[in-house]
């Protein structure tokens, strides 16, 4: 490798391009492709802009506390108005604490798919509407 950067730089520079390269380029490398990782990761997972839909109570199957503790959130299954259940999971410590046995949810609508995603929210928002 010495002898190729050699005939590029010359020798003076071609000992401290390598010198360099020994010490740093793994790292440098390294941390060359984490940014594209992280990039291609923020480009694909970006569905859009989204537009809220509605709020609406609905009822809970089961709820599990992260690590035990409602301050650190939850996961619940929930039933949706159309029947189907899915599964929320909330990190927030005053929206967590509020799902018991009903929660209220928000649709939030994706505009160019129509993909609908769902999120827990106060109770006063479903009481509001």
């Amino acid at each position: 490798m010495l002898s190729i950067l050699s005939a590029i730089f010359g020798p003076h520079r071609a000992v401290t391009i390598y010198a360099f390269l020994k010490t740093w380029g793994l790292g440098l490398a390294a941390a060359v492709v984490m940014a594209f990782i992280v990039g291609g990761l923020f480009l694909l997972g970006d569905d859009g802009e989204h537009e809220h839909h509605s709020f609406m109570t609905v009822p809970v199957l089961s709820a599990t506390a992260i690590n035990g503790d409602l301050k650190n959130g939850v996961i619940a299954s929930v039933r949706l108005p159309d029947g189907t259940a899915t599964s929320i999971t909330s990190t927030e410590a005053p929206v967590s604490q509020s799902v018991g046995t009903s929660a209220c949810v928000e649709k939030r609508v994706y505009v160019e798919s129509g993909e609908a995603r769902y999120r827990f929210k106060l109770p006063r928002f479903c009481e509001a509407g």
